[in-house]
This record gives C-alpha cells, structure tokens and sequence, in this order.
C-alpha cells in the first residue's frame, strides 16, 4: 500500500513539476517584455513552442538527477543541490541548442538569452518552494497518523540501534517501530522506547495476527545463519522486506548490488565512473573543457613563461613524477616555480613557509596556481581529468597507504587538476585525513553536475592558495 501510494505520488509530483516548469518560463518572458519593457523580433507563441521541448527535458533531467525518490530520506540541502545542478545543465543545454539550430533567418539570435537566465533563477525558486512545502505538507499528515510506515525490526545488534537512532532523529520519515525480535536480549528490554517483544522463531505466528508494513532484518553478523529462514517467512507473508546489514565497522561506505546472471554481487564501494557511459561523459569534458582552457589562458601562459625565463636559469616546465589511474605513474606538468635542484634532494620534501627553493616569480604563480596550467596539457594526453583528486608522488603515496585506511582508493579514477577537497579548503600542507575524506564522497557521488559544481566553486576560491609556499 506504502509503496503503490508512492508511485502514485511520483507521477503526481512530475505533473507538478511540469506545471512548475512551465509556469517559471512563462513568468519570465513576463519580466522581460511586460514588466521590463524590452523588445523582441518574436511573439509570444514563437517562445512558448520551446516549452515542447523544454518541458520533457528539464524532467528527464529531474529523473537522471533521482529527485523523484522518496522525499522522506532525503536532506533539504542535497536536494536543493541536484535541483541546481539539473537546471544547470538544463540552461547549457538550452543555449547549445539555441546555437546549433540556428535557421537560415536567424530565428534563434532572436531569443533573448536574459530571459532564459531569469528563468533559469526563477525556476530553481519555484521549485526548492514547491518540494520544502510538499515536504511539509506530508510531515504534517504523518504527524496526524496517516501515511504512516509500521514496521517490526528482526535481530538486535549495532544496525538496529543505529537505525533506531535516525528513526528518532527524523520523525518526518514516517516509520513507527512495533518492536524487536531477538534470541540474546531478554524479552521487555528497550532501546529508546522500542521494546523487545519476542524471539526470532515467532516471527511467522506474528505476521499472521499483525500486518506491519515493513520487516527490517538488522541481525548481526554472528546470527547470520538464521537470515535464510527470516528471509523466506517475510517473503511467504508479502509484507515489505529490508535488510539492514551490520558491517558499518567492517564496510564503512556505500556498497552496491549488481545482478550476474542471477547471482547477485555486493560491490564494497560505488564508483559511477567504472561505468563505461559515464567514463566517456567525462572525458568527453575534459577534452572540451581543457582545449577551450587553453586557448583562454594561452595569453596568461605566454607571460608566465617570459616571467620564469627572465627571472630563474632552468627550464620553464618542471615535469614530476605522480601516481594517477590504477597506481601507474605519470609525468605531471606545472610552471618552474623553484630554483633547479636534484632529484634527490626534492623528492621527499614538502615546501615550507618562506621556502628558498622558491623564485621571486614562483611565489606569485604557486599563490595564485598559475603554475598548474600546464597540467591542461596532462588532461589532453590523458593522465589526469578537470575535476579529481589531487595526485601524489610516489615517495608519499608510499607512506600514506599505510597510515591512512582507504588511501589507495582515490587511485580508482583519474587524477584532477581541482577537487572537492581542494575547494573546501584542504590544498597544501593540509590534513590528509581529511582530504581523503572528501576524495572518497567525491569518489562515491560523481556526476556531470557535480564536476560542473566544482569548476563553478574553483572559479571564486579555487585559483588563490593560501597553504602555497
């Protein structure tokens, strides 16, 4: 009932959304032709055929970005963040398209390009408005009992208690817990009000007298050989089954299941780009991202190279050994930014506030990571991407996979010339902890619009380096 209740709520929520859509567009050629006054070579119906297109596209666009899962699990800010990032996109898409299809009258030059970004700010308004109220909306009917989600747990152990806890947390979810089933605690105790009130081998008996609407297994790992039967009994009654895994100490990320010809296969980590689709996608934007970088910063480029050259003796680009895709080695670039020095005498040392080894030229360009430009040319070649995480060299790679757990993993994808961890702060002689952190979310939840978020960020507090020395 739960379920088919939000399916019907989905499709009612992509009409909404369609309205929304289309009610924003339309507000905003209101703004630009009846309240602002401009002009325009076309009519109202020439603007409104677009909406044919845009419509289908901004909800396809909402579908690939999961804004039509259930509201109850997800946080404002997240949601708010894939709403931002599809109607980024989606205005991409709409101005390419505008200067693909172009007519031989130049019908499209005519469109005015002003009223398609209020549209795009309009539209973002309208529709983090409409999902806080419905939001809200649906918070209050659970709070007056209806929509709610009855379920038992089955097998007492740190998942339940860690489910319990987000549960409490977030009484706008809608779960009521009936109870626990357990065979090592005693019958009677509680865990934040949820009674344990029976045994496991009960659980059939309860399901004929009790229609709960969920059964969450939260077993630890030692009474998994109890699962099968659990399994088979939930199934036999038809009530919605979960599983609740506890592993969070052995598996502490977000693992997926894929189906091999009927086998289904627990992957310990979700990486969206080992997905060919998705791995083409964004090489797809490196390639254009870094050609056109190239020709924007070939001016800034050309000075800093006359800069070293007259400054410093030694070659303009410093070529260095860093560990990229798959742990192999590669040859990064940067802009000379020190004094030559052997091999040996920089391979395992960090700069260090007001560094000798760093040029008068140097300190300007590591400041303001002009000397990372030529990284542009690595990502042509194909050792490193737009957005990831930052490479090491081999010396502290070394060290680091066996002082920080999960270190290697950020070796499962392209090295970036910016990152997620870069643009909140963590450049330099930073935490590498931390750094890890935030490679490893950017790792789990890569999307177009995400690699699209960051370059926007890098742009406003990615360039100035306050850790470069």
């Amino acid at each position: 009932m739960i379920k088919d209740n939000q399916q019907h709520f989905n499709r009612l929520h992509v009409l909404i959304d369609a309205f929304v859509i289309a009610g924003s567009y339309m507000l905003s050629w209101a703004i630009q032709f009846q309240i602002l006054k401009k002009t325009t070579g076309l009519t109202f119906g020439q603007y409104m055929i677009i909406l044919l297109l845009i419509v289908p596209i901004y909800l396809l666009l909402y579908m690939a970005f999961s804004l039509y899962t259930t509201k109850s699990v997800r946080r404002k800010r997240v949601e708010l963040d894939k709403i931002i990032e599809a109607n980024t996109i989606g205005l991409v898409l709409l101005l390419a398209g505008l200067y693909l299809f172009r007519s031989a009258q130049d019908v499209t030059d005519n469109y005015s390009r002003m009223m398609f970004f209020y549209f795009y700010l309009i539209n973002i308004t309208l529709e983090s408005l409409v999902r806080n109220f419905i939001r809200l909306f649906l918070q209050r009917l659970r709070r007056k009992g209806f929509n709610q989600k009855h379920m038992i747990l089955v097998g007492y152990s740190r998942a339940t208690e860690e489910y319990i806890d987000r549960i409490k947390a977030n009484p706008e979810w809608g779960y009521e817990i009936m109870g626990i089933l357990d065979d090592n605690v005693e019958c009677g105790m509680r865990y934040r009000g949820v009674q344990v009130f029976g045994r496991t081998e009960e659980i059939e008996e309860l399901l004929t007298q009790n229609t709960p609407d969920e059964i969450a297994i939260t077993l630890g790992l030692s009474e998994y050989s109890k699962l099968e039967h659990i399994v088979a009994v939930c199934e036999k009654s038809g009530v919605h089954t979960k599983f609740i895994p506890d592993y969070n100490n052995i598996i502490p990320t977000r693992p997926y299941t894929e189906d091999l010809m009927g086998l289904p296969v627990i992957n310990i980590r979700h990486v969206p780009l080992t997905n060919t689709f998705n791995a083409v996608i964004k090489r797809t934007m490196d390639l254009v991202g870094s050609f056109f970088a190239i020709l924007i910063f070939s001016p800034v480029m050309a000075v800093t190279a006359l800069a070293i050259k007259a400054t410093s003796p030694g070659p303009l680009i410093y070529a260095q050994e860093r560990v990229g895709l798959h742990n192999k080695n590669f040859r990064m670039y940067k802009f000379r930014s020190m004094d030559v020095q052997s091999p040996k005498k920089e391979r395992g040392a960090w700069t260090v506030p007001d560094d000798p080894r760093v040029t008068s030229v140097g300190k300007i360009i590591r400041k303001t990571s002009i000397d990372e430009l030529p990284q542009l040319f690595n990502i042509l070649k194909g050792d490193m991407s737009l957005v990831g995480p930052r490479p090491e060299r081999p010396f502290f790679v070394e060290k680091f996979r066996e002082e920080i757990p999960r270190y290697m993993i950020k070796h499962q994808v392209r090295p970036g010339m910016t990152g997620w961890a870069q643009i909140n702060g963590y450049r330099g002689n930073t935490s590498i902890r931390k750094r890890i952190e935030y490679d490893l979310y950017y790792i789990e939840n890569w999307t177009p619009g995400f690699d699209i978020k960051i370059l926007f960020l890098t742009i406003f507090k990615g360039f100035v380096n306050k850790n470069a020395y």
